[in-house]
């Protein structure tokens, strides 16, 4: 047989190109069309606690952007360590998402010793959600008190209270540890699988106090079934209390914020399109009111600006971590 004559160089280019576009085609195609089936959202927390309740609140829109349903996951367990582990190890195919905190993606790394997940590696960020102050909270039976009258009652007697948390290892226990050195009394810690039963015992006295987000606190606080001592940073919400700043309390100035996050490794495209519908969502003032109504400021931003605050807060929670002796085995 004859040998074929050689490929010109253009025409040899136009046939690769032609084979590439004949494999990347389909995955093209599988990107720009995404969504085509329900998105998971992994929120790794119990129904009902602050962070529940700001995704639900966003979920009906969410859906409209993206055309799909998102089916909210509940995977809730050691500080949020187990439902962001989940997330890290999904397939990167842009049907899994999880809800990214402070807690979860800053302050985890420098609290677990074995953390099943790296914050810098196991994730795609796809943009925030929202920031949020923190609230002391005390149980109702204590009365009304400010930081000064509280810090009294601690003094007067120690043995008698305790304080809750959402899960070891979050800046709810960071923040219980902090202001026990302050108190100088022997607070003892009991964690929850979560802020709704925190709640439960906060409200009945089984523990006697407990920093939180507003979003879950505030209808008990309204109700009278629990008192709000101070907030990290002024808020809408409980414009009525003071700051920790404001009854002369330094070193409680912190705030939360929630994200949005995918498996390392899903495509840029289909991070990118979810932050697109995030900062959509985001933008509405129906949605932003709503938000504010959980205490939670609504923050529209890029994949970038999330990324850099996970870096940015893990060493500043690192440092608190190491001056209270936080860690979680």
């Amino acid at each position: 047989m004859p040998a074929l004559p050689p490929v010109s160089h253009p025409r040899r280019h136009a046939l690769l190109a032609l084979a590439l576009a004949g494999i990347c085609a389909p995955l093209l195609a599988q990107t720009t069309a995404w969504p085509t089936k329900p998105i998971t959202l992994v929120v790794p927390f119990p129904a009902g606690g602050g962070t529940d309740l700001v995704v639900r609140a966003l979920q009906p829109r969410l859906q409209k952007e993206l055309g799909q349903p998102l089916v909210i996951d509940n995977r809730a367990g050691a500080g949020g360590t187990l439902g962001s582990a989940l997330v890290a190890r999904s397939t990167p195919d842009g049907y899994t998402a999880g809800v990214a905190t402070t807690s979860t993606h800053a302050v985890s790394v420098s609290v677990y010793p074995k953390l099943p997940f790296d914050p810098a590696k196991d994730f795609a960020y796809a943009g925030f959600i929202g920031t949020s102050p923190y609230v002391l909270a005390t149980t109702g039976a204590l009365g009304k008190p400010d930081t000064k009258a509280l810090l009294a009652a601690l003094k007067a007697k120690p043995e008698g209270f305790s304080f809750a948390s959402v899960g070891a290892g979050t800046v709810s226990h960071l923040l219980g540890e902090q202001f026990k050195g302050v108190a100088k009394v022997p607070l003892v810690h009991i964690p929850y699988r979560g802020a709704a039963p925190a709640y439960t015992d906060l409200i009945s006295g089984q523990v006697q106090l407990m920093f939180d987000n507003p979003a879950g606190l505030v209808p008990y606080i309204r109700a009278g079934r629990i008192h709000a001592v101070a907030t990290t940073a002024p808020n809408a919400l409980l414009a009525g209390v003071p700051t920790f700043q404001q009854q002369g309390m330094a070193g409680f100035d912190q705030s939360l914020w929630y994200g949005i996050v995918f498996p390392a490794q899903t495509p840029k495209a289909v991070v990118e399109r979810f932050n697109q519908a995030l900062n959509s969502v985001l933008s509405d003032r129906a949605v932003a009111a709503e938000l504010a109504a959980l205490g939670v400021n609504a923050a529209p931003g890029t994949p970038d600006a999330l990324q850099a605050a996970v870096v940015r807060d893990t060493a500043y929670w690192g440092r608190i971590a190491k001056a209270v002796g936080a860690r979680v085995d």
